[in-house]
């Protein structure tokens, strides 16, 4: 009997450890929810390029392992990714190919939240999320219903915001990149959205920067945009879409600039028909560049509006933020903006 006692209690104490030993959750597990352009060709494997992309989930334990991998683009360059656990935000920087990067450890055993977002741009490579190891996997909360689309540039990217480890001229020109903290994502939280960043550093609308060969319209329906890639199906259907083009554009022939810019209105409302569009000037331009941006995007308007497109509005930012790196926003401006751009759709939406 004390044999069979002393078994009994071994199994017990057997079974209570094996509840908590970590378990690798799979990419294609149904209690991941994806938000922004990802390839699912592999859905135990799905690639995302575009800054902001998201992946929210919960768990019950009390530690958590991210598997991910990094294309490792040019054989050196390692995107940064924000991690997120019950609102408390990380920033952490992939060192290889692959990665197994512990995100909690030391937590209460209860269920806890996680999102993990990809502060990197499109020009940094992919990212291909492996999956979570965790005690328990539990369904996460329900998404926010609202939805937001942010076209733009390194702006809406949010280029040179985050100097909190490598200041501006040092490391990689990448190393102050955050789109968790870029005023896309901080707009959408203050509106309790969803958020999906269509951005690329140096695009413009029919004139790209720095010898880029792709410009907005010929890469808006693609999944990796700077690669001009992998065909996108437009399942995310925004409330509202803000443009933020025309910093890289610069002064150009007022007819070419407007035409092509009510174009890209009119296939942004074939893809969703419903959402409010809003006209944003470049926050970041000078004196001479805002002037012009304000004349152009008022005519841009009427001509959309005339066209038949009803729900296309503009909005003016306050005031040039340059206080980041390479005359960007920094981070404290980006929350200045997102204040204002919060402030307009709030208004826009009766939200």
């Amino acid at each position: 009997m004390k044999n069979l006692l002393t078994i009994l209690t071994v199994l017990l104490m057997f079974n209570a450890r094996a509840k908590d030993m970590p378990v690798l959750y799979k990419a294609d597990n149904p209690n991941f929810k994806y938000v922004g352009r990802v390839d699912f060709a592999n859905p135990q494997l799905p690639k995302f390029w575009s800054p902001g992309v998201y992946i929210v989930a919960s768990f019950k334990g009390t530690s958590c392992e991210l598997l991910i991998n990094d294309e490792e683009l040019y054989g050196k360059t390692h995107n940064y990714i924000e991690v997120v656990i019950d609102g408390k935000a990380s920033r952490i920087q992939t060192t290889g190919k692959t990665n197994a990067i512990t995100i909690a450890n030391n937590l209460p055993d209860a269920k806890h939240t996680v999102l993990i977002c990809k502060d990197t741009e499109s020009g940094m490579g992919y990212l291909q999320f492996v999956g979570l190891k965790c005690a328990q996997l539990l369904p996460p909360a329900p998404l926010p219903k609202r939805k937001i689309e942010y076209i733009g540039d390194s702006i809406t990217a949010a280029q040179g915001i985050d100097e909190s480890v490598i200041p501006c001229g040092k490391g990689q020109w990448y190393d102050q990149h955050n789109a968790y903290e870029g005023y896309a994502a901080r707009t959408s939280r203050a509106l309790n959205a969803q958020w999906q960043v269509t951005a690329v550093a140096g695009i413009g609308l029919i004139h790209s920067c720095c010898n880029m060969d792709i410009l907005m319209p010929q890469v808006y329906d693609k999944t990796s945009l700077r690669q001009d890639s992998v065909p996108y199906n437009f399942n995310y259907q925004p409330d509202v879409v803000t443009i933020c083009l025309g910093q890289n554009d610069g002064k150009q022939d007022s007819t070419s600039f407007c035409s092509a810019y009510v174009k890209l209105i009119s296939t942004i409302r074939s893809k969703y028909p419903q959402a409010d569009v809003v006209c944003l000037t470049s926050p970041m331009a000078d004196a001479s560049l805002t002037k012009t941006l304000k004349s152009y995007l008022t005519g841009i308007v009427q001509a959309a509006n005339a066209a038949g497109y009803k729900n296309v509005s503009k909005y003016f930012f306050s005031r040039s933020y340059n206080s980041g790196c390479s005359s960007h926003p920094d981070m404290k401006e980006h929350a200045l903006i997102a204040q204002e751009l919060t402030g307009y759709i709030r208004q826009l939406k009766h939200w």
